[in-house]
């Protein structure tokens, strides 16, 4: 009569074990007796990440995405360990990342940020971020994390975070003085002072946002006819072209920018330089932003490959600011450091299809012993889109189980 087949998801927790690496040395038994020199032969052993330490590859690996990726600060992480009877202390997670982060993941990183500024068009953004032992800084004082990343044309995405102890317009300059193209940001006038062959694009998300929390204050009977609702429409029908051009090629996507997206914003001038909004309102802010930053929120017109908005760059930054109301602050400079480092590699993984545990495991196994037989050749092995990449790093496609195992329930 047939049989019944009933599935489940079965978790099985993950555990801890204790890899031993023997390796055996040899001698020649003879050379001892008849000869003044006696050859010493020893069994290859793979370099550890961090030198006397006991931390393997996959040990680092998950602290750093627990971190970085899922958000859970060490003291949560050694909590963990705790329960499951490893008694392994924050600081000694930390040392570790910092430590594997200076050894193997810069020069990946500096590689990344070379290959980066190669590109025409890029987009940045930053946020504050808090260092309590900050040299020459109280405690309470502000530092910044920079983002810097490629734009949609890119065939292998990069996202490069960047610590800073200041929001001064010397920082984006120096990372990006190799850079020579369209970066795209926001209103912050530290921008606008850049080098004149960094050609800036404005945010038209930013400027839409400004009129629709102008709209929020309004009550609902008002909403309808008022000129906030009137710079949200106007913000709305840029971005309603934008999709209707988003599978074009960037040369007839500029072409038809000319022809639908021009009038659009000529007519949105023409109509903002005839209101009397008072500074001081919301209203009066959002013309004051709209007409102060004209000259760049109309760059995106000047190439087809440019976009509307800094969108990319704030969803990129989303992580780093999720995984900041978590663990709040970093210690000192070095751990603000690594975690640039982490958040870039991460982020720049998972933009590209891979899996940031194993990209990192795969990374802190192949870098300690490079060039060697059977290991990464190069440091730009290790970078998203290489050949050298084995599938295991990838990750996995989910699979809707409606459709493939109940086809019936589309009816």
């Amino acid at each position: 009569m047939g049989k019944e087949t009933r599935e489940e998801l079965k978790i099985i927790p993950a555990k801890a074990i204790i890899v031993r690496h023997v390796r055996h040395v040899y001698s020649c038994r003879n050379c001892e007796k008849t000869s003044d020199h006696v050859p010493i032969v020893k069994a290859d052993m793979p370099e550890p990440v961090i030198k006397g330490g006991f931390a393997s590859p996959e040990t680092i690996a998950h602290i750093a995405s627990q971190k970085f990726m899922m958000a859970s600060p060490l003291y949560r992480q050694e909590q963990e360990w705790k329960q499951n009877g490893i008694l392994l202390s924050r600081q000694t997670m930390s040392n570790w990342l910092i430590k594997a982060s200076e050894n193997w993941l810069e020069p990946i990183y500096e590689e990344m940020k070379r290959r980066l500024c190669r590109h025409d068009v890029l987009h940045s953004d930053e946020t504050v971020l808090q260092v309590l032992k900050e040299p020459g800084k109280k405690a309470q004082s502000k530092s910044y994390m920079w983002l810097y990343r490629t734009s949609g044309e890119a065939k292998h995405q990069l996202v490069l975070f960047d610590y800073q102890p200041d929001r001064k317009h010397t920082h984006p300059e120096s990372f990006l003085q190799d850079f020579k193209g369209y970066l795209h940001a926001d209103g912050y006038s530290g921008y606008h002072k850049l080098p004149e062959n960094i050609i800036v694009v404005g945010c038209w998300a930013h400027l839409r946002r400004k009129f629709f929390d102008a709209l929020k204050i309004l009550s609902k009977d008002k909403q309808p006819d008022s000129n906030a609702a009137k710079g949200v429409a106007y913000c709305d029908k840029l971005f309603h072209l934008e999709k209707q051009f988003a599978l074009l090629a960037p040369d007839d996507r500029l072409k038809e920018r000319s022809r639908l997206s021009r009038p659009v914003i000529d007519e949105f001038y023409k109509w903002i330089e005839g209101l009397a909004a008072l500074p001081n309102t919301l209203l009066g802010k959002a013309v004051h932003y709209a007409l102060s930053q004209r000259k760049y929120l109309e760059r995106y017109l000047l190439d087809g490959r440019l976009e509307i908005s800094n969108n990319r760059a704030e969803r990129s930054i989303k992580p780093f600011v999720i995984g900041r109301k978590n663990w709040q602050f970093a210690n000192t400079p070095n751990g603000a450091k690594a975690s640039a480092v982490y958040y870039s590699l991460i982020v720049t993984a998972k933009e590209n299809g891979l899996n940031p545990f194993e990209y990192l495991t795969w990374i802190f196994t192949n870098a300690p012993n490079l060039g060697k037989p059977g290991y990464a050749a190069t440091i730009e092995d290790f970078l998203p889109g290489s050949a050298a990449l084995p599938s295991k790093v990838f990750s996995p496609k989910p699979k809707d189980e409606k459709k493939e195992k109940y086809p019936w329930e589309e009816v």
